[in-house]
């Protein structure tokens, strides 16, 4: 039967994370929309925005969700996680602050939200010189952490594709995995089932994925 327009083999929600200024919202513009803008105000609430496309042979309706950095919008963490299986956890390299804080989001992240099987950590705003966070700070924190780690500049858009592509990826590989018959996996959204977590794939290292660990 062919596949109407518009439809989808799955539908995943990713969230973004982060500190407020680290490029969250660009980062989602740039992949949904290729977008960027140097003038945007730091994000009130939620942003969302959608994307189909095709990974590993199935079609994909990505659910992109961008929140709010600052500290007084943390009573709305539970609606913004509710129904995620991904999670991209954003600093900015040249913002030392930024990377220290990822402990705090990855904490975030486990507290609310048990449906989340993938985790990727991304260095935003590569394209700067006066970087703070060194790549092998970084490969450090994600190797230690069992996490991927992909540098991206939302302003030239380098490996911003490429880190949304590998989040979802991985998380097509984890449905597949599963014992689910397959009408539950086409309809999985992260709402009502927990997908196990299975081991990643052996480390990468290339100029795109500077750690893939875990």
């Amino acid at each position: 039967m062919a596949r109407k327009e518009g439809d989808s083999d799955y539908s995943f929600k990713i969230v973004i994370v982060g500190d407020s200024g680290v490029g969250k919202t660009n980062l989602l513009t740039r992949f949904t929309r290729d977008q960027f803008s140097l003038n945007l105000r730091n994000t009130v609430g939620f942003n969302s925005d959608q994307k189909t496309l095709v990974i590993d042979g199935k079609v994909i309706r990505a659910e992109i969700w961008d929140t709010a950095g600052q500290e007084r919008y943390r009573s709305m963490s539970p609606n913004f996680y509710r129904g995620a299986v991904g999670a991209l956890v954003v600093y900015d390299v040249t913002n030392l602050e930024s990377f220290n804080n990822l402990p705090k989001w990855i904490k975030e992240i486990k507290t609310h939200s048990e449906n989340i099987v993938a985790t990727l950590i991304i260095g935003n705003k590569s394209d700067k010189e006066d970087r703070k966070v060194t790549v092998e700070m970084a490969n450090t924190f994600a190797s230690r952490n069992h996490y991927g780690l992909i540098e991206t500049s939302a302003m030239d858009s380098s490996n911003v594709e490429q880190a949304f592509s590998t989040i979802l990826k991985e998380i097509v590989q984890i449905v597949l995995k599963s014992p689910d018959t397959e009408s539950e996996k086409n309809s999985y959204t992260g709402k009502t089932k927990k997908i196990e977590k299975v081991p990643r794939d052996s480390i990468h290292n290339n100029k795109n994925c500077v750690c893939c660990g875990g």
